[in-house]
């Protein structure tokens, strides 16, 4: 008998698996890139209209199947049609994401040691810490890699109920705390109004087709929609779940994480007199100089930061193994180690070869076509498979499976003007925007 979440241990696994490095890491730099409030606007817009529409689907596909993601497809088709079985491929986008996501947590690593030991001073010294770690540190990358690796195996190995929602019941209260703590923090800060002011107010001189495009992906990944997780743990949700308030729920939890990250980072900056747009390296090349500044105080205040990273960054990494370990348990009968071990290699040899492909020695033996390896698998899963996923699944659960039966299931916990109007954005309008992004991302618009 499969063991599941219970309702609260949906949410806060959900959550956990959207709260990640894209919040705290990705969404502020995109923002400060993006020129702010109006840039918020339009993700907030997104979130709501693209992201949880998507969301409600795959949470929909999984309660109702009760399957892995492959066979999800199939049982909920009108005709169970085995072609279906095909759009589980998002299965393998997850595993592939988890090779590189691993060893970037295992970066935080770095930095919370460096929280103790002593972090750069100067702005030159900062970026050669970080991109010495990147491209030298080979055996430490790895050595991190590794532990960040048993870590997840480790959590895998203890199952759904025992490992993934013990471990986020946990995890995600003290990553509240932490941020919480932060946030106080900034309060007190000069720079805390400017923050909000860049937050909250829009310049909309600063908006073209690009960052709205930026605003839709931003939110379309952030939620973990196309790789399979939402439909698995939704598969394991208690029966009785109102998957529409869960998925509202975990919305809300994810794009408030993502705002305090945002108004946060931004009162730190502004209080160290640096600029919003600092890019991709706002976290590892930017903070860690301002914390430096800050003397002992900062130094706490960038390991309270790096733990609330790490704890987010941990919780995504276990959803994304989850899916392909369902596949494996159901498909081919395997026993939960097994198919850890097997999954868990994958992703742990993979990972290193990606690593290796940053490095001065190993790097140019493992670029092909002007992309890295790490580059490539970034491209393949966030610019292609989880935009065709998106699309696959809108269509799929717009045309191919049985209206009444979708009808019923969703106005026991909503009213029918409501599905209406989210059946015509699962249909029409979700698909165009995930077109339209998939495009941009190949570079044709």
């Amino acid at each position: 008998m499969k063991v599941g979440f219970s309702k609260v241990g949906f949410i806060l696994a959900a959550a956990g698996s959207a709260v990640g490095l894209g919040n705290i890491w990705k969404f502020p730099y995109v923002t400060g890139e993006n020129g702010g409030g109006a840039f918020v606007i339009i993700y907030l817009l997104s979130i709501i209209f693209i992201g949880l529409t998507i969301f409600i689907a795959e949470s929909y596909i999984g309660r109702e199947s009760r399957a892995n993601a492959a066979a999800s497809y199939q049982i909920v088709s009108k005709s169970q049609n085995k072609n279906w079985r095909w759009a589980g491929f998002q299965i393998f986008s997850g595993i592939v994401i988890l090779s590189f996501y691993a060893f970037i947590i295992g970066w935080i690593l770095n930095y919370i040691i460096l929280s103790f030991t002593g972090l750069p001073n100067t702005l030159k010294e900062a970026e050669t810490v970080f991109n010495t770690l990147v491209t030298e540190k080979i055996g430490l990358q790895i050595l991190f890699h590794t532990i960040i690796t048993l870590t997840i195996v480790y959590i895998i190995l203890k199952g759904v109920k025992n490992g993934i929602e013990k471990l986020n019941l946990i995890l995600m209260p003290l990553l509240a705390i932490i941020l919480f703590g932060l946030l106080i923090y900034s309060f007190t800060l000069d720079s805390f109004s400017k923050a909000l002011e860049f937050m909250f107010m829009p310049n909309w001189s600063k908006i073209d087709e690009n960052a709205i495009l930026a605003a839709v992906g931003q939110a379309f990944f952030t939620l973990s929609l196309g790789i399979a997780i939402i439909i698995t743990y939704s598969a394991s949700m208690a029966k009785d779940t109102n998957f529409i308030k869960s998925s509202v729920m975990v919305a809300i939890v994810d794009t408030t994480v993502a705002l305090i990250a945002g108004v946060i980072i931004f009162s730190f900056l502004f209080a160290a007199g640096a600029k919003s747009s600092a890019g991709p390296g706002l976290v590892f090349i930017s903070l860690p100089l301002i914390f430096a500044s800050w003397g002992v105080l900062g130094q706490i205040i960038a390991l309270a930061f790096f733990i609330a990273l790490l704890f987010a960054g941990i919780t995504s990494a276990i959803s994304l193994l989850e899916p392909p370990l369902m596949y494996l348990m159901e498909k081919y009968k395997m026993k939960r180690k097994k198919a850890t071990i097997i999954a868990g290699s994958f992703f742990y040899i993979l990972g290193i070869f990606s690593l290796l492909s940053m490095s001065n020695e190993y790097g140019e033996l493992l670029t092909f076509f002007g992309k890295n390896l790490f580059d490539w698998l970034d491209y393949l899963t966030s610019s292609i498979a989880m935009p065709i996923s998106g699309f696959v699944t809108c269509i799929f659960l717009g045309f191919f499976t049985d209206k009444n039966r979708l009808k019923q299931s969703f106005t026991k916990y909503v009213p029918l003007t409501v599905f209406n109007i989210w059946l015509v954005l699962v249909r029409y309008i979700v698909p165009i925007a995930i077109v339209l992004l998939f495009l941009n991302k190949l570079g044709v618009i």
